[in-house]
């Protein structure tokens, strides 16, 4: 059983295949196009993507980004074009060749570049723009900073909160009852997994009188374990390793490529702790971790950003902030993939129940960091 379901967002829906697409780095732009039957578009559109530090093969948020544009381009049967940023300097000169090459939309990742889309923006009053996992409100005053910058963000301690449920399940069969999980840079975006991860697990312990415990993260205090960016280096391992020297057999790693560097200190430890993805489905995503990927948090960003580019083409694009949820299937949990076989009996059921409830307003997710 699989809590995933088709996607369906923005009201329009696609089937997007794992393709790992590396593209240029830093100042040149790739390129991606087909040529199937595409809705009637303006001959001149010309939609753009610009990564965070990331980069298009980060098995995430930039990755799934690009899947997203690359197959809007191609159901358009147009090109695209993706710059991809070496580190936080590139964000503003991407942009602005971005704007210079004649894009007609563009589409940020990540709230790093927040700043410098906001900027574009206004400055370029005519074109569209939408933002990945940011309200593009740097002033904090509740409202998107430019009228033309689309907010594409998602509610995602929804379904970390099945994933928390999961884990602790796993933990306690084990007889471990122990899970732990780091995040990479401590804002909204990362922290809201961490807050659905330990309100699922608590729930776990409500429901089963279970005493799972939870490492590397304090909902109520805003507390935790972090490296400080998104980079899979030696303070991430460090910071890993931390969290499994409390005993975990299931971690969670919250930042894109940091999952890596939990990898390589679960298998320095020699012990069976398992890990749990973000954003995409891990397994499926990197073959080198499936063995040890339990489940995986996912976020629709591919079709928030397909249904954007295609609503965009048709002059329908409409500013107005995107959330995905549960309901509307922007945010949800993978299958287990080999795991499957080995749940605690009557999980999935379990995990199917939850997200009913969810969906219906019964459980209500509490996260000061959800959109």
């Amino acid at each position: 059983m699989t809590i995933s379901t088709t996607k369906k967002l923005l009201g329009a829906t696609v089937a997007v295949g794992v393709v790992f697409a590396l593209a240029g780095c830093g100042q040149a732009p790739t390129e991606s196009g087909g040529t199937s039957s595409a809705p009637e578009t303006d001959s001149d559109f010309l939609p753009c993507l610009v990564s965070d530090a990331g980069g298009w093969n980060d098995k995430s948020f930039n990755q799934s980004a690009k899947e997203g544009m690359d197959a809007a381009a191609d159901e358009l049967g147009i090109k695209s074009l993706e710059f991809e940023s070496a580190n936080d300097n590139d964000y503003a000169p991407n942009l602005e060749t971005a704007v210079s090459e004649g894009c007609s939309l563009i589409i940020s990742v990540g709230f790093k570049l927040s700043t410098a889309t906001v900027e574009s923006a206004l400055a370029n009053p005519d074109l569209d723009y939408a933002i990945i996992d940011d309200w593009a409100d740097n002033d904090y005053d509740g409202t998107v900073d430019a009228p033309n910058v689309k907010p594409l963000v998602f509610d995602t301690a929804q379904a970390a909160y099945l994933g928390g449920y999961a884990a602790a399940a796993w933990s306690a069969q084990s007889g471990v009852n122990k899970i732990g999980t780091f995040g990479g840079m401590q804002i909204p975006s990362v922290a809201v997994f961490m807050d659905g991860f330990q309100l699922g697990a608590e729930k776990y312990n409500e429901d089963k009188g279970a005493t799972v415990e939870i490492f590397g993260w304090d909902s109520a205090t805003q507390t935790g374990s972090f490296t400080g960016g998104f980079e899979a280096n030696d303070t991430a391992k460090q910071t890993a390793q931390g969290v499994l020297d409390q005993g975990v057999d299931v971690l969670l790693p919250v930042g894109g490529p940091i999952y890596q560097s939990a990898a390589a200190a679960i298998a320095d430890s020699g012990k069976d702790t398992v890990i749990l993805g973000v954003d995409s489905d891990l397994a499926v995503a990197d073959s080198s971790v499936a063995d040890i990927t339990l489940v995986s948090i996912m976020k629709a960003i591919d079709v928030a950003v397909h249904d954007a580019t295609i609503a965009a083409s048709e002059g329908t694009f409409d500013p107005a902030p995107y959330v995905g949820t549960l309901e509307n299937e922007g945010v949800e949990l993978s299958g287990f993939g080999a795991f499957e076989s080995k749940l605690p009996e009557g999980l999935t059921d379990e995990l199917a129940a939850l997200q009913e409830q969810i969906i219906s307003g019964d459980i209500t997710v509490e996260s000061p960091n959800s959109p």
